[in-house]
């Protein structure tokens, strides 16, 4: 039986959209792991229960997860009360302007809300191998997935290596899926 993965997240501009993108191509990569993409303005419940995991992802303003994704945050409050999504696999992502831009702190927002949840959070193992656009995680993080985006339209940013991580991430969550669940 095909294991479930929903990708929900919030995009202001197309950057963080075009991360998930590249997430569920990652996912597609593995046999008996299907994907759904879902902007947060467009929530299915249905397929939230139904998920075996589901991967977070928003940009990252002034410090914070974005308004609109913490309003999905916010709405989740009775899945919450009834622990509906304990034991699903969780993990994240985001995106911002700036090298740092304060990413960590979102991810641990949207890992500290996973947990809330009952979830089991899945970080991203996957070594540093540069500084430069085109390396795998230049970001150097282990919670889970950061990019960043120049001020740029979408069609130039994030780099290929922050496309080429968020790939990885993805076909990463789905063998973790299969050998978790």
């Amino acid at each position: 039986m095909a294991k479930n993965i929903a990708i929900v997240y919030h995009s202001g501009f197309g950057h963080t959209q075009k991360l998930a993108q590249y997430i569920a191509l990652g996912v597609s990569q593995i046999a008996d792991v299907d994907c759904c993409l879902m902007s947060v303005e467009q929530i299915d419940w249905q397929i939230l229960a139904d998920a075996d995991a589901i991967i977070m992802g928003c940009p990252t303003y002034m410090g914070s997860a974005s308004a609109p994704f913490k309003a999905f945050m916010d709405a989740s409050s009775k899945v919450w009360s009834e622990q509906a999504w304990q034991g699903k696999l969780a993990a994240g992502f985001t995106n911002s302007g700036g090298l740092s831009g304060d990413k960590l702190a979102v991810l641990q927002q949207i890992q500290l809300f996973a947990m809330q949840h009952g979830m089991l959070w899945v970080g991203m193992p996957l070594q540093p191998t540069g500084t430069n656009p085109d390396d795998l995680n230049r970001m150097g993080s282990y919670m889970g997935l950061m990019a960043q985006s120049d001020s740029a339209p979408v069609e130039h940013t994030p780099p290929v290596g922050d496309l080429k991580t968020a790939e990885w991430f993805g076909e990463y969550i789905a063998k973790t899926i299969l050998r978790w669940l």
